[in-house]
């Protein structure tokens, strides 16, 4: 096979795999507190054919020598935890991060998934639940009484109750954060596991000790730039037609050879 077409073959499928990469960016530009991918790539092995630093002769050596890529490969896709633009709502049970943390959800299994997505609800029993029925992490429940729930910067959770002027406090959310947020594992519907790459998750309380604080009555955007997906986008396309182009001259090539020998 002409070395030529294997090395644009991998560039085909390194820039399918980045326009697929674009096209979940799109495709979530509305979703709440999603963060966009990049895909990274690396060139594959090299032929040395001449090695650089050789000696050419006695008192002089090759300045860079003879050495043939073998093509490109995409080695990972890489979240991008930049803060995304808060959307006010004005539901009490809406909440942002605003800065670094996550909320904690306990999953069906009684294990931790983390996500940035604070539109929240009451189950039947009163309890803070996700959009899935999954628990947030400490587990607050709010009295049928209660006719007003507030959220303080800090996750101090309190109730004002029908007949009494004073709140009451239901409980405090905590959230944590990793030393390595793009290492965690996205399993879909806004929830991120743990990984060795992540790190453990180190709670702390919001708004203290560079804990991002909580918006209550706000949430996260997705923080895809839908301009800059799109220069992505057709940069993807560009270099998907200048790859193809080039199987298509060594093809040529070939087939001169064929026709012509």
């Amino acid at each position: 096979m002409h070395k030529a077409l294997w090395v644009s073959k991998t560039g085909l499928q390194a820039q399918d795999i980045s326009l697929s990469t674009i096209s979940n960016n799109l495709a979530n530009v509305q979703t709440t507190g999603f963060k966009k991918e990049r895909a990274v790539f690396q060139d594959l092995l090299y032929q040395i054919q001449r090695q650089p630093g050789a000696q050419s002769s006695q008192n002089s050596q090759l300045p860079s020598g003879l050495q043939l890529g073998t093509g490109v490969r995409t080695v990972g896709t890489q979240k991008q935890f930049t803060q995304g633009d808060l959307d006010i709502t004005d539901q009490p049970l809406d909440m942002a991060i605003n800065g670094r943390g996550f909320f904690q959800i306990q999953m069906p299994d009684g294990t931790i998934s983390y996500t940035r997505d604070g539109t929240f609800h009451l189950n039947a029993n009163g309890e803070i639940v996700n959009a899935n029925g999954f628990l947030l992490e400490p587990g607050i429940e709010v009295p049928d009484q209660a006719k007003q729930v507030t959220v303080s910067e800090d996750g101090v959770v309190q109730a004002f109750i029908t007949g009494d002027p004073n709140p009451i406090e239901l409980g405090n959310i905590d959230i944590v954060d990793f030393v390595n947020p793009a290492g965690l594992e996205a399993i879909g519907h806004n929830l991120f596991v743990e990984t060795p790459s992540s790190g453990a998750p180190q709670a702390g309380v919001p708004a203290v000790d560079g804990f991002g604080a909580i918006v209550q009555g706000a949430l996260e955007k997705s923080n895809v730039a839908i301009v800059e997906e799109m220069v992505d986008m057709i940069a993807t396309q560009r270099a998907y037609e200048m790859n193809s182009k080039v199987v298509s001259t060594a093809d040529s090539m070939l087939g001169f050879i064929t026709q012509t020998l």
